[in-house]
């Protein structure tokens, strides 16, 4: 086995800790075993993190052949693995938002359950690919994967072959993108544990209409939608109100009076106003347009069903989104969140939810670093300011 060096070496006891909660569920022992061995692995293995690379990183009694067997056909359920995840996460830092992200896995073949030709707007291409909807824990202090759904088309759960050698179970069936986020956030086993945390997810290309009659008006909703997405106005005293659905780049722009500064966030402008959906049942909805002075505006259009909300606290929420696509692009290929190569449906979700327990890993490590240098430069404050070290600045 390689030397470990000192950065594996601070990982060792939020493993421990993480593991002691994280497979509890686990029946065996030789099961809690292989499920710490492949977290390490995760954690430690160069490059891509497929099953054979993890097995040599581990090392010991780890060999490629039972690890396989671990994650594709063993019998361990990750439903109770995630929500052991997500409480850890959540008593450590409880999330002040659920945010739903979607994951394109680009995939050379055609076999892995669910690929198909997709088209990636980051790339301006299409290409073969998984996509999963990500269910995320987030606060100020961490941002974690607590819960996952692989999309799947018609082609895939209409085809008996494809399901049989996928092992895709019976109850699961075809989903839009805009259905399958929805349900990866309806069906997240941690969010009883904070129902009233509000949903945020970028809904641009999707049903919104759809997703706002499936979700309220019993969760709170943050939603970013395009310039083109119609909505009744319901503003008393606005010249469009009751009149035909209007898009919402029209009806912010409207209000480009009624701007005002953002409060924390200057220079951007922010204005709000009334909507309804078409034809719907939601009620009172409110649209938030907001971008920086002197520049095109709204830049960006956010849906709320929060009517009492005020535009900079529905801001900060929608920052969340942001702090997640930062926390994926700097932690989940590290740890292997796309490097599953196998082609069941189980396996993939095994494998998935150990790198989310991997990403865990990391974050709350660097979470405890950065308390840890806080607390010690606390006790500096009365010394003198040469004893700060030097290296204090880059401990995150």
């Amino acid at each position: 086995m390689a030397a470990r060096t000192a950065p594996d070496l601070l990982l060792d006891p939020v493993v421990a800790e993480l593991s002691s909660t994280l497979f509890a569920s686990f029946a065996r022992e030789d099961q809690r075993r292989k499920g710490v061995e492949y977290l390490n692995g995760l954690l430690r293995a160069r490059g891509r993190k497929s099953i054979r690379n993890i097995a040599q990183a581990v090392g010991g009694q780890a060999t490629e052949q039972y690890l396989h067997h671990f994650i594709s056909d063993s019998t361990w359920g990750w439903a109770p693995v995630r929500k052991a995840l997500a409480a850890h996460v959540g008593r450590i830092a409880p999330p002040a938002a659920w945010v739903v992200r979607p994951m394109l896995i680009p995939k050379a073949g055609k076999h892995s359950v669910g690929v198909t030709r997709r088209f990636c707007p980051d790339l301006g291409q299409t290409l073969n690919a998984q996509q999963a909807m990500g269910v995320w824990a987030v606060s100020d202090e961490l941002a974690v994967p607590v819960d996952w759904r692989l999309h799947l088309s018609q082609a895939w759960v209409a085809d008996p072959g494809r399901r049989s050698r996928a092992a895709i179970p019976d109850g699961v069936r075809a989903e839009t993108d805009g259905e399958c986020a929805v349900a990866a956030f309806l069906g997240a086993e941690a969010r009883p544990a904070f129902p009233d945390r509000p949903l945020v997810m970028d809904a641009r290309g999707t049903d919104v209409h759809a997703a706002v009659a499936r979700l309220h008006p019993e969760t709170p909703l943050l939603m970013r939608v395009s310039g083109t997405q119609l909505f009744t106005v319901l503003d008393p005293g606005s010249p469009r109100r009751g009149a035909d659905p209007v898009p919402a780049q029209q009806v912010v722009g409207l209000l480009r009076e009624a701007r005002k500064p953002v409060a924390g966030r200057w220079p951007l402008l922010a204005a709000t106003a009334r909507v309804g959906v078409p034809g719907g049942r939601a009620g009172d909805l409110v649209l938030l347009g907001v971008g920086p002075a002197g520049k095109s505006w709204p830049a960006e259009l956010w849906l709320s069903n929060q009517p009492d909300a005020d535009a900079a606290s529905l801001l900060r929420t929608s920052r969340f989104l942001d702090r997640v696509d930062h926390d994926f692009g700097r932690f989940a290929d590290r740890v292997g969140m796309r490097d599953f190569t196998g082609r069941s449906f189980a396996g993939w979700h095994r494998h998935t939810t150990l790198a989310s327990a991997a990403h865990a890993v990391l974050a709350l490590a660097e979470l405890d670093a950065r308390d840890s240098w806080l607390d010690e430069l606390s006790t500096m404050d009365s010394g003198p300011r040469y004893r700060v070290p030097c290296t204090a600045t880059t401990r995150r």
